[in-house]
């Protein structure tokens, strides 16, 4: 099985490039011998994972393009912001050249490309390859359906109105402001944005697709996308991450504070991501919601510079961790959330909603209190709420102020005993933690992966795709 190698291509950003670390992991593990795309400043994030597989991981390096919107030297997402999409996904279409290059200059070039679906592009890649694709979704399944319904209407959808999403189960409907961001970005006739529709309608032509969730969460939407499709290469592989480590030094101070308390479930975890920084007004409304709420909590709360602060971003109330003093912890810089979210108190997680965080919450069995902002995170929002039940939603926009009462009622009820919505969250639970064990639906999902990427080594070479090139593209081959 050694024999066998394929080309990995993350995004660089986190909530993608992670869970595309992870699977690579499994794949290593069944002796796949894994080439992965990289840039420089990104190579730090593949450490543990190349320490962990010396033999069978190696990287391909190459410098980032520039690009007019993106900052000399920043190379992840996270340094510009949702709002540099666009220009990452057109920015790294220009590697292509390089990849082109190594790959016809390799002794055993890769029998397969699997990569991030913001890479969409990469059609034209691997056709000039001659090599299939498999899309990675670091996306709940239910996201995918919705989203691969936006780009073929994209000019439709501007009515301020619900747009209602006939043909996918349970007929789904959102406010347009609640689409995904990505999407709610598009400009007809800018040439980035026309290469980014692009390169997302690229996506259904991969030969296979990979999703990080699980059938008891999904089975509905998995099995729509497969007919859709057309074909039965949609593999559910989720919960992805289980087994990856944490620094248990860093963050021991909070994970020992959590210990010293006895009852099970009975705090409240509230963090909005690495990166979210809220407003003044929203830090004030949800400090005091938490404060009323009389419940044990710990707060992961960054802290601003003095340029967001000027923004209006706002600090933890001055007086706030006195009168809160033995019930509740404030984190200012990065927390262990995993191992946070795992501890026998925890049970309630007042989350974004983005899904590396549903998917952390889900095999944890805690109860969301959730407050989606952007990207994904409406849709996901809608899956656990309405229809899995391991949710309550409090608060919703990026730019909207919860109201502190209902905040402190929401929370209060259900992290009071044994609520509806915490019972059906550790029942979840233990749906994701048995996916992912010997025999689970995700486990057997992966060994299935692995046969046809054995399949597509065994075969290498018969790859013939059709290329259909969309106009974008079409400029873009000729301009490489």
């Amino acid at each position: 099985m050694s024999k066998l190698h394929i080309l990995v291509f993350p995004y660089p950003a986190q909530g993608h490039i992670l869970p595309l670390l992870d699977l690579s992991h499994h794949l290593a593990c069944a002796g796949i011998t894994i080439t992965i795309i990289i840039t420089p400043k990104n190579l730090p994030i593949l450490n543990p994972l190349l320490s962990s597989h010396p033999n069978t991981i190696q990287t391909l390096v190459l410098p980032f393009p520039p690009h007019p919107k993106i900052p000399a030297g920043a190379e992840h997402v996270r340094e510009v912001g949702n709002a540099g999409n666009y220009p990452f996904i057109n920015a790294l279409s220009k590697l292509q050249p390089q990849i082109i290059h190594w790959f016809t200059t390799h002794p055993k070039p890769p029998a397969a490309l699997i990569f991030d679906f913001f890479l969409g592009w990469t059609h034209q890649l691997a056709a000039q390859l001659a090599i299939p694709r498999i899309a990675f979704y670091s996306v709940s399944a239910f996201f995918n359906a919705v989203f691969r319904r936006c780009w073929p209407k994209s000019n439709e959808f501007n009515n301020s109105g619900k747009i209602h999403f006939h043909g996918i189960p349970g007929t789904p409907s959102f406010k347009r402001d609640h689409l995904p961001s990505v999407f709610l970005r598009y400009r007809e006739s800018d040439p980035d944005a026309e290469f980014v529709k692009e390169s997302f309608l690229c996506n259904d032509a991969a030969w296979a697709c990979v999703f990080n969730t699980f059938r008891a969460l999904e089975s509905t939407y998995l099995d729509h996308i497969r007919a859709e499709l057309g074909h039965s290469r949609v593999y559910a592989v989720g919960p992805l991450g289980l087994s990856r480590a944490e620094n248990s030094s860093t963050g021991s101070e909070v994970l020992s504070w959590l210990d010293a308390f006895e009852e099970e479930g009975s705090v409240l975890y509230v963090c909005f991501g690495s990166q979210k920084l809220l407003k003044k007004k929203q830090m004030e409304a949800l400090a005091l919601g938490l404060e009323r709420s009389e419940t044990r909590f710990v707060w992961v709360a960054p802290t601003p510079s003095k340029e967001q602060m000027e923004e209006g971003y706002g600090l933890v109330p001055d007086g706030f961790l006195d009168r809160v003093s033995g019930r509740g912890m404030v984190v200012t810089g990065w927390a262990p959330q995993v191992a946070i979210l795992n501890h026998r108190v925890v049970g309630g997680f007042v989350s974004h909603c983005g899904w590396n965080s549903v998917s952390e919450a889900m095999v944890s069995g805690v109860v969301i209190v959730g407050w989606p902002m952007e990207a994904d995170q409406f849709l996901n929002a809608r899956l656990l709420v309405e229809e899995r039940g391991v949710a309550v939603r409090v608060c919703e926009g990026a730019d909207s102020v919860p109201d502190s009462n209902e905040l402190s009622r929401v929370v209060k009820r259900v992290m009071s005993g044994e609520s509806p919505e915490k019972r059906r969250a550790k029942l979840m639970r233990d749906e994701g933690v048995r996916a992912v064990s010997e025999g689970g639906d995700s486990s057997m999902e992966v060994d299935r992966l692995v046969e046809a990427l054995v399949q597509l080594g065994d075969n290498q070479g018969w790859w013939k795709p059709t290329v259909k090139l969309h106009e974008p593209l079409k400029t873009f081959r000729k301009r490489v």
